[in-house]
């Protein structure tokens, strides 16, 4: 059992990961994967602020807005290295996702994500999915909901 399907089990959330033949480590390679519009793919950012980690769950095709960024958090958006992504995470670079995360990351749904009924977030390795009703994005990551990110006429 994955550390995903082992939190999906231990909280009694009714998803199922995808696991796929081809990587799904960025927006265009999860996008094709699961035949879906990149805008779909909700991708989990994860930043260092000064006192924690935190990661921001927002659609494939948005981008952080700095300005906003900074009066959320109070700090400049700076993404992990590389190299301490899953060693603060629990998850490899192209496979973090907002389930399981180890102690301590706090989650933030970004609002991009409500123009969807439906979000594929990563399942914890750079070939997975999920398929989630984004109403329940907040209860099954234990996120809050933020608006951190440039909406498309701003992009």
């Amino acid at each position: 059992m994955t550390r995903v399907e082992r939190y999906f089990s231990d909280n009694n959330i009714p998803l199922t990961p995808i696991y796929l033949d081809e990587s799904s480590a960025t927006v265009e390679l999860a996008a094709a994967a699961l035949h879906t519009e990149p805008a779909r793919i909700a991708k989990t950012l994860a930043f260092r602020l000064p006192d924690r980690a935190i990661v921001v769950v927002a659609a494939g095709t948005s981008k952080v807005d700095n300005r906003k960024f900074k009066e959320r958090f109070g700090a400049k958006a700076q993404m992990l290295k590389r190299e301490e992504t899953e060693a603060v995470t629990g998850y490899p670079p192209g496979g973090v996702c907002p389930f399981g995360l180890n102690p301590g990351v706090e989650v933030y749904l970004d609002s991009s994500l409500m123009a969807f009924h439906h979000v594929y977030p990563a399942a914890g390795t750079p070939s997975s999915a999920v398929l989630v009703n984004t109403r329940y994005l907040a209860e099954y990551t234990g996120g809050t909901w933020v608006d951190v990110c440039k909406t498309p006429e701003e992009i």
